[in-house]
């Protein structure tokens, strides 16, 4: 089977699970391939749209159940979520839809905001509200690859397994840094 014709087959599911877990990779390669035609752009969006809220509401009731064994697990995401905290007293609407924007603050994030007060039903709200501004944004920028792919080359159609490679590529080396890193705060952190 042609990595082509996989995506065509399980593109929505990959988009949704994918959103789950963290999703930017994942729909950047979903949008290019609503550019080539294997899936529909609206719904990609509400594949990772539900996905992306569902994730952050799982890693929301685990902060509201588990926050402080997690923090106490994890000490290097007792910084990341001290800082969250702050912002909450702030810029609490502003914080949840945009806390998926926010580097290395994705799982920590929804944590954090669970630990807090903030109700339950506010949390939905204004996740789902950054979640509807996120989905379309990746799918999007993989949409616009492809469109500049295609304007670059005139044959489009002939890279499209190279490219859908290099972004699965991409998204590897991205996981691996990220990976790599996490390891190295751990390990300062148990020092």
């Amino acid at each position: 089977m042609m990595l082509t014709e996989f995506l065509a087959e399980h593109g929505y599911l990959a988009a949704f699970v994918g959103s789950i877990l963290e999703g930017e990779t994942v729909l950047v390669l979903a949008g290019f391939a609503v550019h080539q035609g294997y899936l529909s752009f609206p719904l990609v969006v509400v594949c990772a749209t539900l996905g992306g809220s569902l994730g952050d509401l799982f890693f929301f009731f685990l902060g509201r159940r588990h926050g402080a064994a997690l923090l106490k697990r994890f000490p290097q995401w007792t910084t990341q979520a001290q800082q969250v905290n702050g912002w909450l007293l702030r810029y609490q609407a502003g914080i949840i839809i945009g806390v998926r924007f926010m580097y290395g603050l994705r799982a920590v994030g929804p944590i954090a905001i669970g630990m807090s007060e903030i109700p339950t039903w506010r949390f939905v709200l204004f996740n789902l509200i950054g979640a509807a501004i996120w989905a379309p944004l990746f799918t999007g920028a993989g949409y616009l690859f492809g469109q500049t792919l295609q304007w670059l080359f005139a044959d489009a159609k002939r890279y499209e397994e190279i490219a859908l490679l290099l972004i699965i590529g991409a998204a590897v080396v991205v996981a691996l840094v990220r990976h790599l890193q996490q390891r190295r705060e751990t390990s300062h952190a148990k020092r």
